[in-house]
């Protein structure tokens, strides 16, 4: 039997308007991230979708409801089922995407590239079932509407939980280590970064003009180059002498 309720969005919509449960509990019951429950009691997330009884659709007794509202640590346990359904499969594929939705999904696709760069073309189409033609012409700028789209969390859009989405950027947050060692895009060491410059035998023609001078160096004698000036008038008085 499965253990996730009949229309958890909806139900979760229920337990947030008409219990005192904690977002904790209604997640845990409705197999959803404490975050989605938040959304629906600010109303970002689940916005016109009504609220499902789960009392009198026969998923959750009173008293199990009430044993919940006076403990925050219990868990809700849905009542057993007398007439029983059976489980549907998930295919492999992309998900399936409601018709008043498909129009959201561009925004969607547009926040997961600025917001998640490395996810693969695969895993949005998992996410949010769209296509790989599609985030390539949003990705390059060429899609028809794209001077109208607007980056919007695919999970306030009801295109996906945030429990997919979490899912998936692990997931890629382990594969990524891998393809960046393979490209070579790997930090020096500290040893690496902090050891001395090495000594070269042959002497380099542009050294010292990418190295500044010492203090020493640069100073300038000026008795030096007053008696060069001197130097330099006697020989013009004498030569207008001649």
């Amino acid at each position: 039997m499965s253990q996730t309720p009949l229309m958890p969005k909806a139900t979760a919509v229920w337990l947030v308007e008409n219990t005192s449960l904690t977002f904790e509990q209604i997640a845990e019951f409705c197999k959803l991230h404490p975050l989605e429950v938040r959304g629906i009691a600010d109303g970002e997330v689940a916005a016109g979708i009504k609220g499902l009884d789960p009392i009198t659709s026969g998923q959750l007794t009173r008293e199990e409801l009430e044993r919940a509202a006076k403990n925050p640590n219990h868990q809700l346990r849905l009542a057993e089922r007398k007439v029983k359904v059976p489980e549907i499969k998930r295919t492999k594929g992309p998900r399936y995407t409601p018709v008043s939705k498909r129009q959201d999904r561009p925004n969607a696709i547009l926040w997961l590239l600025r917001n998640h760069p490395e996810l693969k073309d695969a895993q949005i189409i998992r996410l949010i079932g769209t296509t790989k033609s599609t985030i390539a012409q949003i990705r390059d700028r060429t899609h028809w509407n794209a001077q109208s789209l607007t980056p919007i969390d695919p999970v306030s859009l009801g295109l996906c939980s945030q429990i997919d989405l979490d899912f998936e950027v692990a997931r890629a947050a382990k594969d990524r280590p891998a393809a960046l060692a393979e490209a070579g895009s790997t930090l020096l060491s500290a040893e690496e970064t902090t050891a001395p410059e090495p000594v070269h035998a042959e002497p380099q023609p542009f050294a010292d003009m990418s190295r500044p001078k010492r203090e020493e160096e640069a100073q300038i004698d000026v008795d030096s180059v007053f008696a060069k000036l001197k130097q330099l008038k006697r020989t013009d008085d004498e030569d207008d002498e001649g």
